[in-house]
């Protein structure tokens, strides 16, 4: 149960004044860091501004409160943005709702149902390759407002995106472009010169006030949204239909697993900087609350952040009281500057989102997969390309079944049948007990016994191999010896082949017996009635076991 336990009550234990110091501390700083993003995170998804204060104050506090990881900052984040914009898009703010409180429900599930470790062996491929993917679209969407383009609607597809940008290059606001390039040079440079106070925050101060102080005329957040409200978020409840939540069902789920990959790796990271372990499914059931919090007042989906969990570590954050305070921050600001926000130039928000999509674009990950065997190559080039585009929901699809495929035909790959006729009377040769002679010396003496050792997982991708080998057993065969010693696991379709194996030997009265059988396959073999079919009396430890018995029971051919 220890691993459905809050770590926050795990890290009060032994709480310091000083560490609530450093807790206080690092949960400002990171609430700053936190304010540009959620504003522009929430504009470029397609909601009001003031959805993504409520999503980093609502899902943040409680993926603090309840999560299993000490340090995790949780919010609003760029991987969603394509996801959430396509859905507000077709289904409404209410299918945003419902698609985010059906994520958070699977993100439950998933949790209790410890799944937490399953979700690390999403291969690497798809997660950099649609990660990628998401970051060029970002990228792509910001275009707009940091040159100021005079488009009436821009298209949702890749291709016609650029297609509306070249077709109106020649409506560039130069004034917005120069703004948008220094808050780009801005939030570059700044580390150099501070590290504690954010870029972003400094970019969007700076580039506010000089668009207010010389009055330029440049789209504002406030010009886009009018009048900004400083209220708390109130409770929403959707309109349900059995219809919406079956077309929900795919983006929910796309939602729920981009989640909790995302939060995940970020607990991972942050258990490597801190020396720590976090709870995988206690950080998932902590997912799950959130989003369907976030979702019932109104908020957009939220996960574990990276670049703000690590700003909180650098800080001197050490437990969830400073994801908390980050929370609280967050909130002061909205009910006490929020029509502040409306300020903000769009230029800005473009070029903060620009380095959210440079920062999560993972190209040096890229690079190093395109060196790697051909096939995780075909896995992140697909998943990347149809992230882009076709869509989100598709690629990882399309990615997992191909990665499954794949994997699949790997495993055949290293899966062998090898045949060989056997001398019984001969002592096993060789250190690792292989008692086979390719010579037909060897197979001349012996021509009523054969083995067939399986080397590799006896699984339904490679079952047609020991079909195949079947087809070529002799009419005169006395004896088969199966041998499974390097057989680490068997499945249904194995279980087949091995009772028409069965019933070919009983056909042409084969005796067969079998050696090395380890636990699962055992276990298959059991349950389905093999042994029992069979007698024990049949197998055997090891070929050398075998081989001594058939050496008993077939004289004449030895």
């Amino acid at each position: 149960m220890s691993q459905l336990k809050p770590k926050l009550f795990s890290t009060l234990q032994d709480y310091t004044k000083e560490q609530l110091i450093a807790d206080c501390t690092s949960g400002v700083i990171v609430a700053i860091i936190a304010l540009p993003l959620s504003i522009a995170l929430a504009i470029a998804s397609g909601v009001t501004p003031e959805k993504g204060l409520h999503t980093a104050i609502i899902a943040g506090f409680l993926i603090s409160l309840l999560g299993g990881s000490r340090v995790q900052i949780g919010g609003p984040t760029g991987a969603f943005m394509v996801i959430v914009y396509g859905i507000v898009m077709e289904f409404g703010v209410d299918g945003l709702i419902i698609a985010t409180i059906m994520a958070g429900l699977m993100m439950i599930l998933m949790g209790v149902l410890r799944l937490g470790n399953m979700i690390k062996f999403i291969p690497y491929p798809i997660t950099t390759g649609f990660t990628s993917g998401i970051a060029l679209v970002i990228f792509s969407s910001q275009m707009k407002d940091l040159f100021g383009l005079q488009i009436a609607e821009v298209p949702i597809e890749f291709i016609g995106k650029w297609q509306a940008y070249f077709g109106a290059i020649g409506s560039v606001d130069w004034t917005t472009m120069g703004i948008g390039l220094l808050a780009l040079l801005i939030i570059i440079g700044w580390p150099k010169v501070n590290q504690k106070v954010p870029g972003a925050f400094v970019a969007l101060v700076v580039t506010s006030f000089i668009v207010q102080m010389f009055h330029l005329d440049i789209a504002t957040i406030g010009s886009k949204f009018g009048v900004l409200s400083s209220s708390l978020p109130s409770l929403q409840l959707p309109e349900l239909s059995i219809d919406k939540i079956r077309l929900l069902i795919g983006p929910a789920f796309t939602i729920a697993i981009l989640g909790s990959v995302e939060s995940l790796l970020s607990a991972v990271v942050s258990d490597g900087m801190i020396g720590g372990k976090h709870r995988s499914n206690m950080e998932l059931i902590a997912q799950g609350v959130a989003n369907i919090a976030s979702g019932l007042f109104g908020g957009i989906p939220a996960t574990g952040a990276i670049a703000r969990t690590v700003a909180n570590i650098k800080n001197g954050g050490r437990t969830p009281v400073a994801g908390m305070v980050h929370a609280l921050v967050l909130l002061l600001i909205l009910v006490l500057f929020m029509p502040l926000a409306q300020m903000v130039p769009l230029t800005t928000l473009a070029a903060i989102l620009i380095m959210v999509a440079v920062n999560m674009s993972e190209w040096r990950e890229f690079q190093a997969i395109l060196r790697t065997p051909k096939s995780d190559v075909l896995v992140l080039l697909t998943t990347f390309s149809i992230t882009v585009l076709v869509d989100l929901v598709q690629a990882i699809e399309v990615g997992i079944v191909l990665a499954a495929f794949l994997f699949v035909k790997r495993m055949a790959d290293v899966s062998e049948v090898q045949i060989g006729a056997i001398d019984a009377a001969e002592e096993l040769d060789g250190e690792d007990g292989s008692a086979y002679e390719k010579s037909s010396e060897r197979r001349s003496k012996a021509p009523g016994i054969q083995v067939y050792e399986i080397n590799g997982p006896f699984f339904f991708g490679a079952a047609d191999k020991f079909i195949e080998a079947l087809n070529g057993l002799g009419y005169h065969t006395d004896g088969l010896i199966i041998g499974m010693k390097n057989v680490p696991a068997m499945d249904a379709t194995a279980l087949q082949a091995f009772k028409r194996m069965l019933k070919m030997c009983e056909a042409h009265h084969i005796e067969v017996f079998v050696s090395g059988v380890g636990p699962q396959p055992m276990q298959v073999l059991k349950r389905a009635g093999i042994m029992d079919l069979m007698g024990e009396e049949r197998f055997f430890a090891d070929l050398d076991d075998a081989l001594l018995h058939v050496k008993t029971q077939f004289p004449k051919a030895c």
